[in-house]
């Protein structure tokens, strides 16, 4: 009989949306199921107008933008994930900053995660085209194997 394989490092990416929260439960279940760590992360998305901002705010003005950012990052986390987890499983929250699709790759070639899980849009169309999917791109480029969870919305229409 063949063994199923255990995931002892399971990361789980979010954006803080419903279809991140739905994946959530399938990175919890294969961490609780395996007794593995999974890491919970985000990434902030690199803003291509700080330059311009920087000249335009004064640094304790973008100090508070900064800070008023982090905390609604760890509110996030807090209620999202922290708060269903309690203390059931091991898990680390990790926030960068950079190009989504390159940052979650390049931590789990770090972190020699055993599985990504995550969640996607949907888009499709127009849309797909001119914005692509982060979890595609994870997906074409991952050395390790890559969960993504569909749409609820979708697969309530189903």
């Amino acid at each position: 009989m063949m063994e199923y394989p255990k995931y002892k490092k399971v990361l789980f990416c979010t954006d803080f949306s419903e279809n991140a929260d739905y994946a959530f439960d399938f990175a919890y279940g294969i961490t609780k199921r395996d007794e593995g760590l999974l890491y919970i992360l985000h990434v902030i998305p690199d803003n291509p107008h700080q330059a311009f901002a920087e000249n335009y705010i004064n640094k304790g003005d973008l100090k508070k933008i900064q800070k008023a950012i982090e905390e609604d990052i760890a509110n996030n986390y807090t209620e999202r994930y922290v708060n269903k987890i309690g203390n059931e499983i091991t898990y680390e929250l990790v926030t960068i900053s950079g190009r989504e699709d390159e940052e979650i790759l390049k931590f789990t070639k770090q972190e020699h995660v055993d599985i990504v899980v995550m969640g996607t849009h949907g888009r499709t169309g127009i849309g797909h085209v001119f914005f692509g999917s982060v979890a595609e791109k994870v997906l074409r480029h991952s050395p390790f194997p890559v969960f993504i969870i569909p749409c609820k919305k979708k697969l309530e229409r189903s």
